[in-house]
């Protein structure tokens, strides 16, 4: 599981920090290297590492992400593509995503605690404090 997850209806694109990738313990190898440059909303580029093939959800997902050695915030981002793909209505103002899955509207709260079994083994990952300005 992987908190401090920012849906952002602006960003063309997903992002995966590699800080990310190391805490979920990722194969090196599953990064497809790319000569992309991602541009935040101040102008800067950063240079992509690569692209990476990840299954997201509390429904699975299956979304490419644009993999960047950055310092940010959150996790994962999750843009435009991800929005389309899984047909996801977002509102800022409620915090949360809404969407349909198997003839039911599935609601996701960004701040809601998830009930996770206290038997099950999941990886939790927990971001650190605000590390910069990159916002995708």
């Amino acid at each position: 599981m992987v908190t401090r997850v920012l849906v952002d209806n602006v960003s063309s694109a997903n992002i995966c920090p590699l800080s990310t990738l190391n805490k979920l313990k990722a194969d090196d190898e599953r990064i497809h290297k790319n000569n992309i440059c991602v541009r935040g909303f101040d102008g800067g580029g950063k240079d992509s590492v690569g692209d990476i093939v990840l299954t997201i959800g509390p429904v699975e997902f299956t979304i490419e992400f644009q993999v960047l050695q950055v310092a940010v915030s959150y996790n994962l981002l999750l843009g435009r593509p991800w929005i389309h793909t899984a047909k996801v209505v977002p509102s800022t103002l409620h915090q949360m995503v809404k969407f349909e899955w198997d003839r039911q509207e599935i609601f996701v709260h960004g701040e809601d605690n998830l009930y996770v079994p206290s038997d099950a083994i999941v990886p939790f990952i927990e971001s650190e404090d605000d590390k910069g300005p990159w916002v995708y």
